[in-house]
């Protein structure tokens, strides 16, 4: 899961960065974020706490959502793309 799927043009991901807090917050503003957004709706996180590369899969597994790629950018920042549940 460390390559980015394609995504139409049209379905740009909202952006979600919680760098710098450390767990639960991480999930915490990522369910936050998703309850605004519609069925459906793309969401890119960035994360540099080491608890979210478990934490947010285990989240999206048990709320229903998909985690659609994980990938590590440079400063071992994680960046989560998931897609709401409906």
């Amino acid at each position: 899961m460390s390559q980015t799927p394609d995504i139409p043009a049209a379905e740009t991901p909202d952006e979600l960065d919680t760098c710098g807090l450390l767990c639960p917050l991480p999930v915490l503003k990522t369910r936050k974020r998703l309850q605004g957004l519609g069925a459906g709706a793309l969401l890119r996180v960035r994360a540099d706490d080491p608890a979210s590369r478990v934490d947010i899969p285990h989240f999206c597994a048990e709320q229903g959502h998909a985690l659609l790629a994980l990938e590590e950018a440079p400063g071992g920042v994680l960046v989560f793309l998931l897609r709401k549940g409906g």
